[in-house]
């Protein structure tokens, strides 16, 4: 919500300077995002008359002007504005003056003839991005005033970041009253009188969805002149909260929803057939949007229809067909109260988002449309004339859900809040809120005003109190209670351990959204359904994530377009599976890996990150859980992974992981520039581990013998490894693979693995007869398993 602080001044002027007020708005719960002039920096122009206008001898798009600016000389002025003309007012920046851009007006000649200041737009005075032409001023602007001073344009743009919870404050007339509150001071909005209708034209409305719509107002107004200018002030007051002006109908309307925080919509009368229907949508009807968007729209959807097919999505966007034009001489101005939970998410779900579905959405006051639309029509006939038909309005007050009344105890304000509030001063803060009250023995009866959606529970009036009192004057007690120590057990894996593991290996960690894109879901583990959002924040996070793999890859994107190839990042965090009617959560610790392995440097060459890097990186956290022996990496296939470089973390039998490199066609679909490599681990299977044990150390030297194999190419190393263990026992203490080699002399499909063999004994020295006894076994049983053939 965005606003003028002159204009609000205007409501409630407490003596307080603009930093004050917004940090008392913040301080109330009502943050201030910012605040900023409402016009850039400029000075040395006044208002002035055009008095006369002939064209330039030289040059056909330019004028030579004669502009009285209030003094006893006219000024001549060339101008190629082709709006400009005699007896119009406009900003004049005189020689000398400063504009925006520190932009200096000097005397010059254009073509041959001398100009004495500058007819200004309003771009060249920073109040629009762009302009066509000058600037008009109303024909009484004040000749030779300064038009800073004329438009009052030292003022201050509050922007305030509200809380869905505060659609009260969605209008000036729920800040006034928030700052009257705070400062103590009266608030006194303009006075809104009923408009005695002069017409007895109306349309009747059919009122068919009640409960999405408990009450619709509308009324005819006739020989409205939509080409009317807007004046001025009230241009200035939507253009200060970022509102274009589009001519009287909008502008008013635009201008009421700020005012009041009441949206209403103008329907040309002469498109809108016999009555109006407010109704949910039938099946394949479809609707043009003002802009020109056509929706078909789905059978939960209110509409606001005619006779013939609907005229506007209710509470969100009026259709097109119906749209006020230039042609347009009878108006129907609507104002109603659609249910907050029938228009929440309806908007997003079309891909819009507007003022009036951003208020309707976080809940209007249902009991203000009478008043908006008296409003509204006061300030058409003033600014466009007209004649005003009756107000047409039907109701089903049991719809509209009321306040409930509510027993506020003041010994459980003060107990609450940890200071004693005088009755006094709790009273009188909720009356300034509003609030009905009547006093009680143990405290008060309240009921909130019709506009607080928030205020149902004892504890939500005391969040009011302490607010408006000031939490800063609330002392600080340090509060005393039992700790009680969590027994923790050393085996337990250590989550944070892992990360500054991960951290001491070049990994950053980042945190990414729950919610993903059904489309990536799909390509990454599409044998999961994802849990898909009731009202999601966007089209594209509308799935509750089933892998961490999603988020990371969109990070490692996110990264590379921004000349970030290198990319080492991690994440823990929970994904989700429905099965049946449960959702579970499961704790999923992840990882990616592309571009080099090493960052540049002078002292290594450059070389890209491999599968073995990364599964050295998960070797390394599973050594924390003690049970490394346990572990094992089996080949395995995954849509999202290249089908020969996959593999399932298996510990002690069970899979608990999975890692391998990005499959080719997925980077191509993402976007990534070279090879990626993932990881995730189930962190439930990895929770307990197994306390290290100490083995006394041999004093007796150990003794190596190399040997190369020669085996299938389908042979692991870890299965020969796991079979030397089996068949050696704890004599060989090491085995160490050093060489892998396919080519010249090696026989097709097969390979040869050169392995090292330390041998130890813990009772005595070992003899050549005991090693080579040892070795000879070892070659004997490789040679059944696994056909291999010792390399010669």
């Amino acid at each position: 919500m965005k606003f003028s602080e002159a204009w609000l001044r205007e409501w409630v002027d407490p003596s307080v300077t603009t930093l004050a007020l917004a940090d008392q708005l913040s301080m109330a719960g009502l943050e201030v995002d910012s605040v900023e002039s409402v016009a850039a920096s400029f000075s040395g122009v006044v208002v002035g008359e055009v008095l006369a206008r002939e064209q330039h001898p030289d040059a056909d798009k330019l004028s030579v002007c004669s502009v009285s600016v209030g003094e006893s000389e006219p000024l001549q002025i060339v101008c190629g504005a082709s709006n400009v003309a005699q007896g119009m007012r406009v900003p004049v920046a005189r020689v000398g003056a400063v504009l925006p851009g520190n932009f200096k007006i000097k005397k010059a000649k254009l073509r041959g003839v001398q100009s004495l200041g500058m007819i200004c737009s309003a771009s060249e005075l920073g109040l629009a991005e762009s302009s066509e032409g000058i600037m008009p001023l109303p024909i009484d602007a004040p000749l030779g005033h300064d038009i800073r001073e004329y438009l009052g344009l030292e003022d201050q743009a509050i922007d305030v970041d509200l809380t869905p919870d505060r659609g009260d404050c969605l209008g000036l007339a729920g800040i006034a009253r928030e700052v009257g509150v705070i400062n103590r001071c009266p608030v006194t909005p303009p006075s809104i009188q009923a408009v005695t209708a002069v017409i007895d034209d109306r349309v009747e409305v059919s009122l068919e969805a009640d409960e999405a719509c408990p009450r619709y107002l509308c009324r005819v107004l006739k020989g409205v002149d939509v080409n009317a200018q807007t004046p001025l002030w009230m241009q200035e007051r939507l253009r200060r909260s970022d509102i274009r002006s589009l001519g009287p109908v909008v502008d008013v309307t635009n201008y009421v929803l700020l005012e009041l925080g009441q949206p209403l919509h103008g329907f040309d009368l002469d498109k809108v057939a016999e009555r109006i229907h407010v109704r949910l949508a039938k099946a394949d009807e479809k609707l043009v949007l003002i802009g020109g968007q056509e929706i078909e729209l789905d059978q939960e959807t209110l509409v606001i229809a005619d006779a013939k097919s609907p005229l506007a999505l209710a509470g969100i966007m009026g259709g097109e067909a119906s749209a006020v034009s230039e042609t347009t001489r009878d108006i129907l101005l609507e104002s109603a109260f659609f249910t907050p939970t029938v228009i929440s998410g309806k908007a997003r779900g079309y891909g819009l988002h507007t003022d009036s579905s951003h208020r309707f959405e976080r809940g209007v006051d249902p009991q203000l449309q009478a008043k908006a639309i008296e409003r509204a029509t006061a300030l058409l006939l003033e600014i466009a004339g007209g004649e005003p038909g009756p107000v047409v309005e039907v109701c089903n007050e049991e719809r509209i859900e009321q306040r409930p009344l509510i027993t506020l105890r003041s010994e459980r304000v003060n107990k609450v809040l940890g200071v004693e509030i005088e009755p006094a001063d709790v009273s009188d803060i909720l009356t300034r809120l509003e609030m009905e009250t009547s006093a009680r023995e143990e405290g008060w009866q309240v009921r909130a005003p019709s506009c607080r959606f928030d205020i149902s529970i004892e504890e939500d009036l005391i969040e009011e109190i302490g607010r408006i009192y000031g939490y800063s004057k609330i002392p600080t007690h340090r509060g005393h209670s039992a700790m009680v120590m969590r027994d923790r057990h050393e085996v337990d894996f250590d989550l944070n351990r892992a990360k500054l593991l991960l951290v001491g290996r070049d990994y950053q960690e980042v945190i990414t959204y729950s919610f993903v894109s059904p489309e990536i879901e799909a390509m990454i583990d599409p044998d999961k359904t994802g849990i898909r959002l009731a009202n999601p924040i966007s089209a594209d996070m509308s799935v509750m994530r089933t892998s961490i793999w999603p988020g990371l890859l969109q990070t490692a994107r996110y990264n590379q377009s921004r000349q970030q190839p290198r990319v080492r990042i991690f994440e823990s965090g929970l994904c989700f599976s429905k099965q049946g009617d449960e959702i579970n959560q499961e704790g999923i610790l992840a990882g990616l890996v592309s571009g080099e392995r090493l960052s540049e440097q002078w002292g290594s060459s450059s070389l890209r990150a491999d599968f073995y890097d990364i599964k050295a990186d998960v070797e390394a956290l599973l050594t924390l859980t003690g049970i490394q022996e346990g572990v094992s990496f089996v080949p395995t296939q995954h849509t999202a992974l290249h089908p020969g470089q996959a593999a399932a973390i298996v510990i002690n039998g069970k899979k608990s992981g999975i890692i391998g490199m990005l499959h080719p066609e997925l980077e191509k679909q993402l976007d990534l520039n070279g090879t990626t490599f993932l990881f995730e681990i189930e962190l439930a299977e990895v929770s307990q581990g197994r306390l290290p044990a100490f083995e006394s150390l041999s004093k007796f030297p150990s003794i190596r013998r190399d040997i190369a194999i020669v085996v299938d190419e389908s042979v692991t190393f870890e299965s020969i490894r796991n079979l030397i263990r089996d068949v050696s026992g704890k004599i060989i203490t090491d085995i160490l693979l050093f060489d892998v080699y396919t080519g010249e002399n090696i026989d097709s499909g097969r390979k040869s693995l050169a392995l090292g063999l330390i041998l130890q004994e813990k009772s005595h020295t070992l003899t050549d007869k005991e090693v080579e006894e040892v070795v000879a076994t070892v070659l004997h049983r490789l040679a059944e398993e696994f056909d291999a053939k010792l390399r010669e």
